[in-house]
């Protein structure tokens, strides 16, 4: 009870965290002048001028302003900042075909790279369903988001091996990062509008799982892939991200909930094998070797965001006081390593300790507001 008790602290301590420094820091630079969100800002939260924004920064930005909102942050502001974000996404965000670019023009003249990426796609239907699910325009969000599934499912479907192709034309190299968003946005769908074919394309993410991404070496989560998602050789098989790892134990917790199903036994052991990665501190880094060997010892704030999400999910699970001092541990990390005062963050320290960041991108907020709104949710259930 000491340490729920110490995690219900932090929990208070995560909002008072958005809502004094965070939401009003990046409302703070909002919109640029030709109405986008900023990529990134100076250390000292100084815009820093790019040629192009990447969509992914708009979708991960309407994100974290409909998080405000749903928080009950300045609801006017918040909405505000939402529905310029799904004008961006339903709007100069997308291509003839109906899928999402990769890249806009800063300066407003629309896209700059009308290229097709699962990656950006997955992020765009996230962020329109978050939309739906805090201030809207529900109606304009979902039907864009069905849209953008339509096209989807007509050119990037791979029918003969599963799963989307992660760029088009489709590539050699198959990634589980973009099915693992794409999977997060059916979920966030679903909840949205409960219509059977978001969770069935969840649940189909979830068999490629099951049956591809983690049949290598001890059922971990891989990263890179052939054609037809069997094992690439040599070393890009062996690197396995525990950033990732946590992410996915937190992804299985939310969809057994959705599915009513039970939480899959590769939970736990991604969450054990994330574990004993983590250094003394509780600090995850980049990437390790299948057997634990730091590859990447360097660390970045979204693998921090991740460890807390897992435990929360760990702890929302099982009610043990184990998982909740290791997410006490993971939040103190964030809030005394990577997070600053005012509302930013120091995204990316080598291993030893030495600040690797030049400056601040913005797309690392929907990582952090998401592990504090969980953090939160859990705490108040």
């Amino acid at each position: 009870m000491m340490t729920t008790s110490a995690l219900r602290r932090r929990a208070k301590e995560a909002r008072l965290w958005l809502f004094e420094s965070c939401f009003p820091l990046w409302a703070e630079h909002g919109l640029t002048d030709a109405g986008l969100f900023p990529e990134v800002l100076s250390l000292q939260h100084d815009e820093v001028a790019r040629d192009v924004t990447r969509v992914r920064l708009q979708a991960r930005q309407t994100y974290l302003f409909a998080e405000a909102w749903r928080m009950g942050w300045r609801r006017d502001t918040a909405a505000r900042l939402v529905q310029s974000g799904v004008s961006i996404l339903t709007g100069p965000a997308l291509a003839a075909s109906g899928l999402p670019g990769k890249t806009l023009h800063a300066d407003g003249r629309g896209l700059a790279d009308a290229s097709a990426d699962l990656y950006d796609t997955a992020f765009v239907l996230f962020a329109l369903a978050e939309a739906a699910n805090g201030p809207g325009p529900a109606g304009e969000a979902l039907a864009s988001a069905n849209a953008v599934l339509g096209a989807l499912d007509r050119l990037a479907r791979d029918t003969a091996h599963g799963g989307y192709a992660e760029a088009l034309p489709a590539p050699a190299v198959r990634l589980q990062n973009p099915h693992m968003h794409l999977l997060e946005a059916c979920l966030s769908l679903y909840r949205a509008e409960r219509r059977a074919d978001h969770l069935a394309r969840a649940s189909e993410i979830i068999q490629l799982f099951d049956t591809r991404f983690t049949a290598g070496e001890g059922g971990l989560l891989g990263e890179k892939f052939a054609r037809d998602w069997s094992a690439r050789p040599g070393e890009a098989a062996d690197i396995v991200e525990p950033g990732h790892q946590f992410e996915w134990v937190w992804l299985l917790n939310a969809w057994s909930r959705l599915a009513n199903k039970p939480l899959p036994d590769a939970a736990a052991r991604l969450y054990g094998f994330g574990l004993s990665t983590l250094d003394e501190a509780g600090r995850a880094c980049q990437e390790v070797t299948r057997h634990g060997a730091a590859h990447d010892a360097s660390r970045r704030t979204w693998p921090q965001t991740e460890a807390l999400k897992a435990h929360l999910a760990m702890y929302g699970q099982r009610g043990d006081d184990r998982f909740a001092a290791a997410a006490c541990r993971s939040f103190d990390v964030l809030m005394d390593e990577f997070l600053t005062e005012d509302g930013g963050w120091i995204d990316h320290f080598a291993a030893d300790g030495s600040v690797l960041a030049k400056d601040m991108p913005a797309s690392t907020g929907y990582h952090v507001v998401l592990a504090f709104a969980e953090l939160i949710r859990v705490m108040d259930a």
